[in-house]
């Protein structure tokens, strides 16, 4: 089994900064939409009630992961797969919270509010997932 981690370190007014593991060992920063407190155990209706759209980091839990074609990126990401309350979430590039909805960014946070050199961030990760049918992501 591939385990991903991610550690929420930083929780701010328009996005959230976190850490990636790949196997215990620290692989790049990530950054997420807005931390609001949700959790994978809590009832949908709350995830729902809480959620804003497009401006929400996903519950806190743990998700099965697959890679498959994004339609809306054309190209093989990972997939997080039953995440309460939201749809389509992938791990992928970009640079501010502008470009998560939901998602997952990976880079560098070099610059306040944003991840730089995600492009080979992604490309890394996609090296290190490619082929792998049991992945999971624990996200705290």
């Amino acid at each position: 089994m591939t385990k991903l981690e991610l550690r929420r370190i930083a929780r701010k007014a328009t996005y959230t900064i976190g850490k990636l593991y790949v196997d215990g060992k620290y692989f790049c920063d990530t950054l997420e939409d807005v931390d609001r407190g949700l959790r994978q155990s809590m009832p949908l209706c709350e995830i729902k009630r809480v959620k804003v759209m497009h401006q929400t980091a996903i519950p806190t839990g743990t998700y099965k992961v697959i890679v498959n074609v994004s339609p809306a990126k054309q190209r093989l990401l990972p997939r997080l797969l039953d995440v309460p309350g939201f749809e389509g979430i992938l791990i992928h590039r970009g640079n501010t919270d502008k470009d998560s909805s939901g998602c997952i960014l990976v880079g560098e946070n070099k610059v306040v509010g944003k991840v730089l050199n995600s492009t080979q961030y992604e490309l890394r990760l996609m090296e290190i997932l490619k082929g792998k049918t049991n992945i999971e992501i624990t996200i705290k």
